[in-house]
């Protein structure tokens, strides 16, 4: 374990006040690597019968997450076994913003770079885990004074490079290169997707760790992490609890809608090369939904939000989004609202479910929303 310094640029829109920080920390990087083969869409993947035995599924949430499982699978590469790799503290991280965040060609993908901090100790002991993931353009090390606060709280906290970020990057535009890929040849799912894969192989490490409790994995995130969040939780149960910042939405309502502009422009470059290739002299409805189709199967369809925020109940699920958010419009999140409270209630875990709309706030994670998040994962997780 390598003892860092405190790394200096926090976080500008959010401060962490909420926490204390004062405790140090033993910090570790450390890379996963692993990829997976095409396997035959019969096969029931291994976490999904590994629940926790307080908790009941029902058959549409478990239908939900092995038609999902069978998706992530179908474009992957041979698989290898999971192994873990001590990685040096990266000192001058890559964000894929001009200029740089106050505080690419493709990197290897099959390698999941990973940050872990937890208080020094003597003795071991089981610890939950809170995850916490960037939004677009950032990376793990964004996240460090989280982290650490999370950390201080006798938490081990972990963040991960999604793909094509971070450590994952290699130039400023990797993240938007590999959207674009994805639109001309159909072979990887850059958006959300292939990170959801990752935090299943994050999770295959974290319940493998003697520090770790592995009833008690937290995960959360914001903005694209709120997404990952949110899909993370879905596909795999031994995420415990999760509170997904800015992230849950209705991409079928969206399109149904007409309220698709504001997401569509925040990875804008792959929906106007889907426009060119499409002959048209506008992004339209027909655009969004074929683009959505072939970088994110089902992600307006089968795995949006009506089907998959009820597959994580009844675990605990926050949802904490702005209530004027262009990019997760309330109105795309009352049909997945109401089937996960009627979720818990069949399951009597009613209390398990929330979602809470800070009022005046558009599409950024706040003070409030991280307390909230923190009060939360304090209620079902508490060290």
């Amino acid at each position: 374990m390598v003892v860092l310094p405190h790394v200096t640029n926090a976080l500008p829109h959010v401060r962490p006040h909420a926490f204390s920080t004062a405790t140090v920390t033993a910090s570790c990087y450390f890379n996963l690597k692993a990829k997976a083969k095409s396997t035959d869409s019969t096969t029931t993947p291994r976490f999904l019968s590994s629940a926790d035995s307080r908790m009941e599924y029902s058959d549409d949430a478990a239908k939900i997450r092995s038609e999902f499982l069978q998706l992530l699978r179908s474009r992957r590469t041979a698989e290898v076994p999971l192994s873990v790799e001590p990685a040096q503290p990266v000192r001058d991280p890559l964000y894929q913003e001009t200029p740089k965040p106050t505080f690419s060609e493709a990197g290897e993908q099959g390698r999941l770079p990973v940050l872990l901090l937890k208080l020094k100790e003597n003795n071991l002991k089981r610890r939950p885990v809170i995850v916490f993931l960037h939004s677009t353009h950032k990376c793990k090390e964004w996240l460090r004074p989280l982290l650490e606060a999370y950390a201080s709280r006798d938490y081990i906290a972990v963040a991960i490079d999604s793909r094509y970020h971070g450590e994952r990057a290699r130039n400023l535009t990797t993240y938007r290169d590999a959207l674009v890929s994805s639109w001309k040849k159909g072979d990887t799912m850059p958006f959300i997707f292939d990170t959801v894969w990752d935090l299943i192989k994050l999770a295959d490490h974290l319940t493998k760790r003697e520090d770790v409790d592995p009833s008690g994995i937290g995960i959360t995130g914001e903005s694209l992490g709120g997404m990952h969040a949110w899909f993370g939780a879905a596909a795999d149960t031994r995420y415990s609890v999760a509170a997904p910042i800015i992230g849950v939405q209705g991409f079928r309502w969206a399109i149904e809608h007409d309220k698709w502009q504001a997401r569509v422009d925040s990875i804008k470059a792959v929906f106007e090369e889907a426009r060119i290739d499409l002959g048209k002299s506008a992004i339209d409805k027909e655009v969004v939904e074929k683009v959505w189709d072939r970088i994110a199967p089902g992600l307006a369809s089968r795995f949006d939000s009506p089907y998959t925020v009820p597959a994580i109940a009844p675990r605990p699920l926050l949802i904490l989004n702005g209530k004027e958010d262009p990019r997760c419009p309330l109105g795309g999140l009352e049909l997945p609202e109401s089937r996960a409270r009627k979720a818990c209630e069949k399951a009597d875990s009613i209390e398990n479910f929330k979602l809470v709309a800070q009022p005046g706030i558009g599409h950024q994670m706040t003070p409030l929303m991280v307390k909230q998040a923190s009060d939360w994962f304090d209620q079902h997780l508490a060290p």
